[in-house]
């Protein structure tokens, strides 16, 4: 059976956007960009102001559509990282969807932090998924012979 796959992502600055293009040439897999309602500042401090008070809130900003998963096995999920953990574009995405016999195959970009608690905070949220490791990358750090060793490493 083939698996039907999808690449789900937000990207506010084009890094993450450049690693979901990496995995769809490589997996051949669909690719849905994630979009919030009210799009978010250009200016690098309004954004990262905006991005803390979304956390501490827990925000889930309206997205202008959530997509459908219903015909999809495994979903990349991709987002930059802000105040270490998943923007809240995609934290509304991943809270409105039925994870169940879903696997999720997270990825995410940063500016210096890391990771962080992206990982955790996606398997928290995706109640029913089966979590894979996922695939970081410092800023367009994201080389695609590295994308394909780690798709590789993970025998889906």
């Amino acid at each position: 059976m083939s698996k039907k796959i999808l690449v789900a992502y937000y990207s506010h600055s084009g890094n993450t956007k450049s690693v979901a293009g990496k995995i769809k040439e490589i997996t051949g897999a669909d690719i849905f960009e994630i979009t919030p309602q009210k799009e978010y500042s250009n200016n690098y401090n309004e954004v990262v102001n905006q991005a803390k008070i979304e956390k501490e809130n827990n925000t889930k900003p309206e997205l202008v559509n959530l997509g459908d998963i219903s015909e999809y096995d495994i979903i990349f999920v991709g987002t930059p990282v802000w105040w270490y953990t998943m923007a809240s574009p995609v934290r509304t995405y991943l809270s409105e969807h039925n994870w169940n016999n879903k696997i999720i195959v997270p990825f995410c970009t940063h500016g210096g932090g890391g990771a962080s608690n992206t990982y955790h905070d996606i398997q928290e949220i995706s109640q029913g998924a089966r979590v894979l490791e996922g695939y970081t990358s410092y800023e367009n750090s994201g080389k695609i012979e590295d994308i394909k060793t780690w798709i590789s490493s993970l025998n889906i």
